[in-house]
């Protein structure tokens, strides 16, 4: 628009320019976990010891859990006590953490987290157990009512953050304290992004390993039922099979 002032001279006003977006954010722009307390209900088993023990040789603190705390102090101690990881039972680890990884028996699923619903709240859960059933002819997914275990758990958590992640991992690699690299993506599922960039960060601490979002949780039921496909992979190459990625 043009006007002009008492003098005669033209003056060209022009529209304020358009308020710039902000620039997105770079989605691996992770967040410092490094001082977060983890626990792993379900620690003693084979896939919550390997994880406990890859975390704890990253530098994390690392509680174990399990429904006597003796049987989860001696899982602790097996460890090694350089690694500085405690053994409780199933609510005190869950009270005393930041993030809790549910990797319990997907038979002892619901009961675990029902009992803990008090222990959880506000805590971030980060559900890795694969509704499984075995035959002759192998593995094969099941299907929770609620359509995963990841939903199944913020079912029964309604006042917890509940994420999904570490499906795809081997716990024979996990344990063995010869590989110092997990050569492997994990995907991770969630409802807040600030949620899953915890995860991914978290998974990142692990050499080797890069945590990827993969969606919701009501993405969570093909990422669980993978594992077995896995297993079958697994049995015919002799292997210990996980997942990347690729252009990404």
């Amino acid at each position: 628009m043009t006007s002009t002032d008492s003098s005669g001279t033209s003056d060209s006003t022009q529209a304020p320019a358009a308020a710039q977006k902000p620039a997105a954010k770079d989605p691996w722009d992770l967040p410092d976990v490094s001082g977060l307390v983890v626990g792993v209900l379900g620690g003693t088993g084979d896939q919550g010891r390997g994880l406990a023990y890859r975390l704890a040789r990253a530098g994390q603190k690392v509680i174990i859990g399990s429904r006597a705390a003796e049987r989860a102090q001696t899982a602790a101690a097996e460890l090694g006590l350089g690694l500085g990881v405690e053994g409780a039972d199933n609510a005190e680890c869950a009270r005393r953490s930041d993030i809790v990884i549910v990797a319990v028996p997907w038979d002892g699923h619901a009961k675990t987290l029902e009992s803990l619903r008090e222990e959880l709240t506000g805590k971030l859960v980060v559900d890795c157990v694969n509704p499984l059933g075995f035959d002759k002819k192998g593995a094969y997914a099941l299907k929770p009512e609620e359509g995963s275990a990841a939903e199944q758990a913020a079912a029964l958590l309604p006042d917890s953050r509940v994420t999904a992640a570490f499906h795809h991992l081997s716990a024979v690699l996990l344990q063995d304290e010869a590989i110092e690299e997990i050569d492997t993506d994990v995907m991770v599922l969630g409802e807040a992004r600030a949620d899953t960039d915890i995860v991914q960060a978290l998974a990142a601490r692990i050499p080797g390993m890069r945590g990827v979002f993969a969606g919701r949780l009501r993405n969570a039921h093909q990422v669980e039922s993978l594992v077995a496909n896995l297993i079958s992979v697994n049995r015919r190459y002799k292997a210990h099979a996980g997942l990347r990625v690729t252009d990404v």
